[in-house]
């Protein structure tokens, strides 16, 4: 048990690194890098991988300590609204993969779910925070923001994600039933 939880947390701290270096390497492609969705990755990975909790706490943590450390992204509303979308992937993911069969199409399963879960939340909460500031969130700015905005991300997410999990359990660095 004790030697489970050092892995977790430090597969966590890993994913969090992984989190705050990828928006810079993505960055790079202009008008593209952040259609790649860099830091949704290793929270969806954490969630996995480690399991929920610590999926949703890194998801939670990682836009808020980028922002104090990078100054991005901008705290308010971005900032904010990422921590509950990432909150809500790492956690979603993390409750799915272990309650199904660890098959790669149970994994999509588990990805699909968080993705559209996530997302929702986002826009809830931009609303809220738009909201308080006066502001408005309207269907074309959800729409855009959180699904053609992020068609590149998505459709990495989906090819990447499984490929990385199948190779985890066929290297038996991670187990499953």
């Amino acid at each position: 048990m004790r030697n489970t939880t050092v892995k977790n947390i430090v597969l966590s701290g890993l994913m969090m690194a992984l989190g705050m270096i990828l928006p810079f390497i993505t960055g790079q492609i202009p008008q593209m890098g952040n259609m790649f969705l860099p830091m949704h990755f290793p929270v969806l990975l954490c969630g996995l991988i480690c399991g929920w909790k610590y999926g949703g706490a890194v998801g939670f943590i990682l836009p808020i300590l980028r922002f104090m450390v990078f100054g991005m992204p901008p705290l308010f509303p971005i900032g904010i609204a990422m921590a509950f979308e990432l909150l809500t992937y790492g956690l979603v993911i993390g409750i799915f993969y272990e309650r199904l069969p660890k098959k790669i199409h149970w994994t999509y399963v588990s990805l699909i779910v968080a993705m559209i879960l996530g997302r929702l939340v986002w826009g809830i909460a931009q609303v809220i925070l738009l909201g308080l500031s006066g502001g408005t969130f309207s269907m074309s700015m959800f729409v855009g923001g959180a699904f053609l905005n992020a068609i590149p991300g998505i459709i990495l997410q989906l090819i990447l994600i499984p490929i990385i999990m199948e190779i985890l359990h066929k290297r038996q660095v991670i187990y499953g039933n």
